[in-house]
């Protein structure tokens, strides 16, 4: 059986903290750990087995076949055309809104995307195993080194194209990152009123369970919902009254439902 490849990460924030101690884990040695910040390369470091910090993006001698790019979007086209790489390396990126040709600058044919979707935070403990992994390489070898890879750590990997991932990525925008929004604005609400936010919780755990058992055009309620025009209009002086902004937005999500539902 083919001994599996040892990873380098560049980079080393929320995904490095928990996708590199999970492919050491695995089988897949992290060798070496880079950050424009080496203290906090020197904090991933002390989770892996035999992992050093890079001091630079000069991979030449590196003992390493797979470079994992786990930074910010905006920062991945420029290592990708700084980084110095052995040869026969594989790069990656970790992104889900970076197409795979933001890697065209590098000076290896072998690369891909090795995108996990989940929000990560070092503070939290996350099961991999359950974690969705998508895989994306024009190279078929590459390809399967990278599938090999993400089934060491979870068990529903799957292969996805740039423009495919893009819709991914938006999509999961919507359900993670603005649904968390909507929790701040609500929190924010309850606080200025001297409301505890603990007593929406079993709501908003009763909302999320019940929209993934039915699925979400099922599970809606709530006055927009029911063309209740006069609680809507209730809500909206209130708003109104306490954050123009806030007030607008609810006004521009009430008037969607609605006319999504009298459709």
């Amino acid at each position: 059986m083919t001994k599996p490849a040892s990873v380098s990460f560049i980079g080393s924030g929320n995904l490095a903290w928990h996708l590199a101690p999970a492919l050491d884990n695995a089988g897949f040695a992290v060798k070496e750990v880079y950050s424009p910040n080496p203290s906090h390369a020197g904090a991933l470091v002390e989770r892996l087995y035999e992992a050093d910090v890079k001091a630079s993006l000069d991979f030449s001698t590196s003992p390493s076949k797979i470079f994992v790019i786990a930074a910010t979007d905006d920062a991945i086209a420029d290592i990708a055309k700084e980084i110095v790489l052995p040869e026969d390396s594989i790069l990656v990126h970790t992104s889900g809104a970076q197409p795979l040709s933001v890697l065209g600058y590098a000076a290896t044919s072998s690369t891909g995307v090795f995108y996990p979707l989940q929000t990560f935070s070092k503070s939290r403990k996350i099961d991999l195993a359950a974690v969705p992994f998508f895989v994306e390489s024009e190279n078929s070898d590459t390809e399967k080194v990278l599938t090999a890879m993400a089934k060491s750590v979870s068990k529903h990997v799957f292969k996805i194209t740039s423009q495919e991932r893009k819709a991914l990525h938006v999509a999961a925008v919507f359900a993670s990152n603005f649904t968390n929004h909507m929790l701040l604005l609500s929190q924010e609400i309850m606080k200025d009123n001297s409301l505890s936010f603990d007593w929406l919780k079993p709501l908003i755990s009763e909302t999320l369970n019940k929209s993934l058992t039915i699925g979400p055009e099922n599970a809606q309620t709530g006055p927009a919902r029911r063309g209740d025009f006069e609680t809507l209009d209730h809500h909206l002086e209130f708003l109104t009254g306490e954050d123009e902004e806030v007030a607008e937005l609810y006004k521009v999500i009430s008037q969607h439902i609605i006319d999504r539902y009298q459709k």
